[in-house]
């Protein structure tokens, strides 16, 4: 098997490819893993499209460098490819989908990720992208927009970056406008929502555990939809949100909405944004299904 780690320079503070570099070359594999350095948004995905295209039936594990932005673009491009599995060595500011394996640490050792023994988990199909994560809306995709105008100026985030979101969201976003249907049922027959998300992972926003009951297996989404509160009942609701406790809390029952669901289609007023791992995709209508086992995740060997 040949392995192939796609870094991005600009993830999290740097210095991601020296650290890389530094624990190949003591593999026993070195000689069979390949470095390439992205060279902007969008060209993971081409990489590793090309690269399948080009070596058909070869066994390669493509290893995502960088955040959750890097992941979805490198397991995008292997979503359906028998002979490709991937991995992740996570190095950026928001690090979601790899807490459902433990987090960072877990994935801090090379050689665990080279001896991953590949499974099948799912994704989600948003029009024609890929969601891997979570795809949210309403106040979540308030927080992700500043996160990311943070970025443009930075060239990373940060956690500043998160509670600015969550201030200026605070003052625009208690409010949304948008339908939310699940297999068929509205679940918000008024049309107004506080927060949604739509997750295939557990967490969402650098540290929210928004689907705790989530598994990546079940051919299932997890939907959570909270109804429009007072800021001091949000404050309240902040606490039990992080810790993944709202759908169990009694004193919630009258805000949080939830199902599990294979098909979620959305609509809301021109203009509307959502956040689809991270990234900002403004459209007013659109449709969530699940893809089940669709692509070969390796998670870090654990012995």
């Amino acid at each position: 098997m040949k392995y192939i780690f796609v870094v991005n320079p600009l993830a999290g503070a740097g210095g991601t490819e020296e650290r890389l570099r530094a624990q190949i070359e003591k593999l026993p594999e070195k000689d069979d893993c390949e470095v390439y350095i992205t060279k902007a948004v969008g060209d993971a995905t081409e990489f590793v499209k090309k690269t399948i295209a080009e070596r058909p039936g070869e066994q390669l594990r493509f290893i995502a460098c960088g955040g959750d932005g890097t992941i979805n673009e490198v397991f995008s491009a292997a979503v359906g490819v028998e002979n490709v599995s991937v991995s992740c060595y996570p190095s950026g500011s928001g690090n979601d989908f790899v807490k459902c394996y433990g987090g960072m640490e877990a994935f801090a050792d090379v050689s665990k990720i080279i001896r991953g023994k590949a499974e099948k988990i799912d994704v989600l199909k948003v029009g024609d992208r890929y969601s891997i994560n979570v795809t949210n809306f309403g106040f979540d995709t308030t927080v992700a927009i500043t996160v990311n105008e943070d970025r443009a100026k930075t060239g990373h985030g940060s956690k500043n970056s998160y509670t600015k979101g969550i201030v200026r969201a605070l003052i625009h976003s208690m409010k949304n406008r948008c339908t939310v249907k699940a297999d068929g049922e509205v679940i918000n027959p008024d049309g107004d929502m506080l927060l949604c998300t739509v997750a295939n992972g557990q967490y969402v926003g650098g540290s929210f555990k928004c689907a705790p009951r989530a598994k990546l297996d079940d051919g299932l989404m997890e939907v959570c939809l909270a109804k429009p509160i007072s800021r001091l009942r949000f404050v309240k609701l902040l606490t039990p949100y992080t810790n993944g406790e709202h759908l169990d809390r009694e004193d919630l029952r009258d805000v949080m909405i939830y199902r599990q669901a294979k098909r979620v289609e959305v609509e809301a007023p021109e203009g509307f944004a959502y956040s689809l791992d991270g990234e900002i995709i403004y459209e007013s209508k659109f449709t969530i299904e699940i893809v089940p086992g669709a692509l070969n995740f390796a998670a870090p060997d654990k012995e």
